[in-house]
C-alpha cells in the first residue's frame, strides 16, 4: 500500500482560505494513487489563545485539564479540512487520538507516543477514505488526553509514518524548506536540498524554527525521511534523511545564530573537587539550561574563572541563585546580555582539516572578537558581541561558499 503522511502546520491552516488551498494539495496526492493520511495542527494562534485562557482561570491550572483544553484546537482544524474534502466529493473524516487510539507515556504537556492502533485507519483508507488525524495529542493508560509538547504535531506525523510504514512523510509549513541560515537575517541564505538528521538536529537545537529537536530525534531513531516544503508555493523542499543518502561536497551545511543568550562569569572561584557541580546543581534544579561552558585555571591552581551561557529570560533568576549559593566562594560575578552564539554545522568537517582555523580567521579578518568556544563532531560554536551578528553571518556564509 502506497501511503503518504501529510502534516500541515498552524500557518498552513490559519484561515478558511488557507484550508481550502491545502485540501487541493491533499486531493493532488489522492489523484496520484497515494493512500493519504493527513495530520493537522491547530489554526495559528488558537493554542496560544487557549493557554492564555487557562492562565486567566488559574495560575495553577490542572495539567490533565490543560491537555484536554489545548488539544481542542486540532479538533477544529481537522473537522474543517474533512468538511472541505467532503464538499469536493472525497470521503473524509476527522479522527481524534482517542478514537484511533494513539497511546502515549510520560507526563501531561510533554508525553511521547509509544503505540498506535492501526486497524481502524487501515480499514478507512482501504475504503478510499482520507483520515484527518489531530496532531499534538494522544491518550494515556488512564484514558486521559495527553499532549506532546512543542512541535507535537510533527512528532505525531513522524510516528504515524513509522507505524503505517509510509513511503513519504511531508511537513507542510509557511517556508520552502531549511535554509543555510535564517533568511530574515541574511538575504543570501539558500535553501538546502538535502540535510542529514544530525545536521538538522543541531540546527534545530541552535534555533532553526522549521522543526523542533524532539521531532528530528524521533525521525532519526525511526529512520523516517522527512520532506519540509511550503503549503503556498509549488517548489521542492528540503529532504531530511540519513547521512548515507547524501552526496554533498560542502564542508558546512548551515550556520545558525541565537538572539537571546546571556553570559555569566564567576571570577576567582576557589578551586576544589566538585565546585562546578556545586555551581550548576541549583541551576539544574530550577530548570535553567546551561549551554557553553569554559573554565580557566589560575597559574597557582587555587582559583578558577568559570564562564557559561544561559537564556536571557533566566538571567535574573540565575543571579539570585548564584548569590544565595553558600557552597561556593568567588571574588566577582559578571553578567553580559548582549551576546550571540554563532554556529557552523556540517558532517563534512569530520573529515576536513582546517575548518576551525578558517572560521576563526574569517571572524578575525572582520575584527570580530570570540568570547567563548564550544565544539562537537559536526559543530563549532562561538560567542560574540550581538552587534556583530550580521557581519559574522555574512563572512562565514561567504567563507564556506554557502551562497553558491
Amino acid at each position: 500500500m502506497k501511503i503518504v503522511v501529510l502534516k500541515f502546520g498552524g500557518t498552513s491552516v490559519g484561515s478558511i482560505k488557507k484550508i481550502k488551498k491545502i485540501t487541493d494539495i491533499i486531493i493532488n496526492y489522492k489523484k496520484r494513487n497515494f493512500k493519504v493520511i493527513v495530520v493537522s495542527s491547530a489554526m495559528s494562534g488558537v493554542t496560544n489563545d487557549l493557554i492564555k485562557k487557562s492562565i486567566e482561570i488559574s495560575d495553577n491550572f490542572n495539567e490533565s485539564e490543560y491537555d484536554a483544553l489545548v488539544s481542542s484546537g486540532e479538533q477544529v482544524a481537522c473537522s474543517l479540512i474533512a468538511g472541505r474534502l467532503n464538499h469536493k466529493g472525497y470521503k473524509s473524516r476527522s479522527w481524534m487520538a482517542w478514537q484511533i487510539p494513539i497511546f502515549t507515556s510520560g507526563f501531561h504537556k510533554n508525553s511521547r507516543i509509544n503505540h498506535i492502533y492501526k486497524q481502524k485507519i487501515y480499514k478507512y483508507i482501504k475504503e478510499g477514505g482520507i483520515p484527518i488525524i489531530a496532531g499534538f495529542q494522544g491518550i494515556n493508560n488512564k484514558e486521559r488526553i495527553t499532549t506532546l509538547g512543542r512541535g507535537g504535531s510533527d512528532a505525531s506525523a513522524i510516528m504515524i509514518a513509522k507505524f503505517f510504514k509510509a513511503q513519504r512523510c511531508i511537513i507542510y509549513t509557511d517556508v520552502e524548506g531549511v535554509y543555510t541560515t535564517d533568511p530574515n537575517k541574511l538575504n543570501k541564505a539558500k535553501k538546502i536540498k538535502v540535510i542529514s538528521y544530525e545536521e538538522m538536529l543541531e540546527m534545530a537545537s541552535l534555533g532553526a524554527k522549521v522543526m523542533q529537536p524532539v521531532s528530528i530525534q524521533d525521525a532519526r531513531l525511526n529512520r523516517i525521511d522527512i520532506e519540509v516544503r511550503s503549503s503556498f508555493i509549488k517548489k521542492s523542499g528540503t529532504l531530511i534523511t540519513k547521512r548515507s543518502n547524501i552526496i554533498n561536497n560542502k564542508i558546512i551545511t548551515g550556520i545558525s545564530s541565537t538572539h537571546n543568550d546571556s553570559k555569566v562569569t564567576l571570577v576567582g572561584v576557589k578551586d576544589k573537587p566538585g565546585v562546578a557541580a556545586s555551581i550548576f546543581k541549583p541551576l539544574s534544579k530550577n530548570l535553567i539550561n546551561v549551554d557553553m561552558v569554559v573554565q580557566n585555571i589560575s597559574p597557582n591552581g587555587k582559583e578558577t574563572d568559570l564562564t557559561f551561557t544561559i537564556k536571557t529570560e533566566d538571567l535574573n533568576k540565575t543571579k539570585k541563585i548564584i548569590r544565595n549559593n553558600k557552597n561556593i566562594n568567588f571574588r566577582r560575578l559578571l553578567f553580559e546580555s548582549g551576546v550571540t552564539k554563532i554556529s557552523i554545522i556540517g558532517v563534512g568537517m569530520i573529515t576536513t582539516p582546517g575548518v576551525t582555523f578558517r572560521m576563526f580567521q574569517a571572524l578575525a579578518n572582520k575584527k570580530i572578537n570570540i568570547q567563548v568556544i564550544s565544539t562537537s563532531e559536526i559543530k563549532i560554536s562561538v560567542l560574540i558581541n550581538k552587534k556583530d551578528t550580521k557581519k559574522a553571518l555574512t563572512i562565514l556564509h561567504k567563507e564556506f561558499k554557502l551562497e553558491n
